[in-house]
């Protein structure tokens, strides 16, 4: 297979599509494919440049006249956690953590439909079959791991959480994560966030990857929770969110 250089990589822009953040809008995406002993290299720097990776794809939005969906990641070595998140944190306290490469299991598949199920009723992503999961969790050209978060206190040892998470030189970048639709109480997106900048400050990297951030997008809001946050400016670089 030939190796992928910044200079012979292809770009490619989807059809118009309805925006899934903003009503009235279309959105296209940019793309290109993952593959080869450079992927790992041209991801990096098309993450920095504002790209997010999706199976051995990574993309950015390329829509016309707007420029909405920026990339946000946070800076783990400054943050904070204020008094809500502590409290986060110690509601989970008895929530193990395990890192484990990137194998589908039926376990995860269970959780993964009974989140999609409860939390995006009527989204695309219900219709998976125990395949598509397996694909998109199996199917990575770089270096992923799954994190898995069990009640350690309980005899089984359920499963209560996943996130499937890429591996950067300057941090880790959250793919796509679940938890028990049951345990919202425990505010497990919240938790899964604060624990990436946990793994990310004992190792000594610098960022939590967070995807795409839409300003007027209620959605994406919760973002803006984790400061300090940089912002991917497009050819500025990456620059701090203002308070």
């Amino acid at each position: 297979m030939t190796d992928q250089t910044p200079e012979t990589t292809q770009l490619f822009l989807t059809a118009a599509m309805p925006c899934p953040y903003l009503p009235g809008r279309m959105e296209r995406k940019l793309f290109t494919h993952l593959s080869g002993r450079r992927a790992a290299m041209l991801h990096q720097l098309l993450s920095d440049n504002g790209f997010r990776r999706s199976q051995n794809l990574i993309y950015r939005p390329a829509c016309e006249s707007c420029n909405a969906c920026q990339s946000v990641r946070i800076v783990a070595g400054e943050f904070r956690p204020g008094k809500r998140f502590r409290r986060v944190l110690r509601a989970n306290e008895d929530i193990g953590v395990t890192v484990q490469p990137t194998l589908a299991t039926l376990e995860q598949y269970d959780l993964f439909k009974r989140y999609l199920d409860t939390r995006h009723v009527g989204g695309g992503m219900t219709q998976m079959s125990y395949e598509d999961y397996e694909y998109m969790v199996e199917d990575t050209p770089v270096q992923s791991v799954l994190v898995e978060y069990r009640l350690r206190d309980l005899p089984d040892q359920p499963l209560v959480a996943v996130a499937l998470t890429d591996v950067m030189p300057d941090g880790l970048s959250m793919v796509y994560s679940f938890f028990d639709p049951d345990l919202a109480h425990r505010s497990l997106g919240t938790f899964l966030i604060l624990d990436h900048v946990t793994q990310v400050r004992s190792a000594g990297l610098d960022y939590v990857y967070l995807g795409y951030w839409v300003k007027d997008s209620p959605k994406m809001a919760y973002k803006t929770d984790y400061r300090p946050l940089e912002v991917q400016r497009g050819s500025l670089g990456w620059m701090r969110l203002e308070e």
